[in-house]
Order: C-alpha cells, then structure tokens, then sequence
C-alpha cells in the first residue's frame, strides 16, 4: 500500500475568466460509484475530470452532489494513512454501536441499523462545487475530490451539474 499521497496536476495553468466567455450551457451527467467496504472513500477526482472537458463547459462552475443520504462527497487531501484517520474519527463522531433512536424499532421502521452512517454524512455534506477553468476542474495541488461510503457496499449513484461558457 503506498504511503504517498495523489497530486492533482492540471494541463494547463489556471486562467482568468472574462464576462464573455462564450454562450452559456448547462449540462449535466448520473454516474455510478461501486464500493466494496461498509466504510470506504474512494478518490473520483480522475474519473471527474473527462467528464467536466466532455459536457463542454470552459470557464464556469462544476457542482457534483450524490443522491443518497448515506454517503457524502468532499475536498481532502487522498493518502491511505489519511484515509483511515478519516475513517476513525467519523467512527468517533457517531460510533455504529451508539443506540441511535433511528435503529431502535420502538422509534424507527428502518432495517438498516444505519443512522451512524446517516449521521456521518450530516457531517461531510452531500455535495461540493469547483471552478471550472480552461476545461478543467480547479484544485489545489493536493485537492482531491473524495466520496464516501458509509453504509455499503454497494453502489451509488452521483450526478455531476456543469454549467458555464462554452
């Protein structure tokens, strides 16, 4: 297991936008996000990346939200030490084993003993937004957009919103 972390290199620096930076568009993309652990996060900045230069947009905004309520997506930093620092204190936040109301079928009619990871997500959102310039998304060096399972595994869906000049 490497210790490094992934560096986000962009083709080409960024560039500032004017007012006129084309006709406008909006366009817009469902993806799925396979998983394979009750907890995992899984790096998608390099799945992103095409898909922002493919909906045709230049100079504008990317906006990426998943559409389920036990799962979040985020800017970090991705290294596998991180990672599982990551993991443990979302664990210290809502511990599973907790007696969360939502699991407690006197309260709830959820099968799923899972409002740790309802809550987990309540912390991390459901959705970032990034600039868009030149075609590319903008992240610091060590940015990465990160999503995360916190009740799986199984898959999930997301959908990526571009919008700007063309």
């Amino acid at each position: 297991m490497s210790k490094r972390s992934t560096i986000t290199i962009r083709t080409q620096p960024v560039v500032d936008v004017a007012s006129d930076a084309g006709a406008f568009r909006v366009r817009s993309e469902s993806f799925i996000v396979e998983t394979s652990h009750r907890v995992d996060i899984v790096d998608l900045t390099e799945r992103l990346a095409p898909m922002v230069r493919r909906l045709g947009v230049n100079a504008g905004l990317a906006h990426l939200t998943v559409l389920h309520t036990t799962c979040a997506v985020f800017i970090n930093e991705f290294q596998p030490a991180l990672s599982g620092d990551m993991t443990r204190v979302l664990e210290r936040i809502a511990a599973r084993e907790a007696g969360w109301l939502h699991d407690d079928p006197a309260h709830s009619d959820c099968e799923r003993l899972n409002a740790d990871a309802h809550l987990r997500a309540m912390f991390l959102g459901h959705g970032v937004t990034l600039q868009v310039s030149g075609g590319e998304l903008v992240l610091g060096q060590w940015q990465r957009v990160l999503f995360a399972e916190l009740d799986g595994p199984r898959p999930r869906t997301l959908r990526l919103l571009a919008m700007g000049g063309a």
